[in-house]
């Protein structure tokens, strides 16, 4: 069963930092990976993407600097490393891809709050 699982998700206080992972099920990574949020009450955003060829990364403006997506290839895991986190990064964190034969696939999602 093809499918990606979250975790690493949590409750922190401002300016603390967590990391995400995203392991995949049933097929490889071979495409973009992404890291996207969905706050309470508001639209989604793509939080970050990672190349699958030469590793490049690209990130939002609100996350720049503070945000680091990463790739193993060997474990098939995607993880984004969170720093200096705010309240407004609260948010419902999803990882998506694309599967050559499947189409997009997303995972569950993991909660992070940020709040004292």
């Amino acid at each position: 069963q093809v499918q990606l699982v979250e975790s690493g998700g949590g409750l922190v206080q401002p300016g603390g930092s967590l990391r995400l992972s995203c392991a995949a099920a049933g097929f490889t990574f071979s495409n973009t990976m992404n890291w996207y949020r969905q706050p309470p009450g508001k639209e989604y955003e793509l939080v970050a993407s990672i190349s699958s060829n030469d590793g490049r990364a690209n990130y939002a403006d609100s996350v720049k600097g503070r945000f680091t997506i990463s790739r193993d290839n060997v474990k098939n895991t995607m993880y984004l490393q969170m720093n200096s986190l705010k309240p407004e990064d609260t948010a419902m964190y999803y990882c998506n891809t694309v599967h050559p034969l499947r189409g997009p696939v997303w995972g569950q999602g993991t909660q992070v709050t940020v709040s004292s």
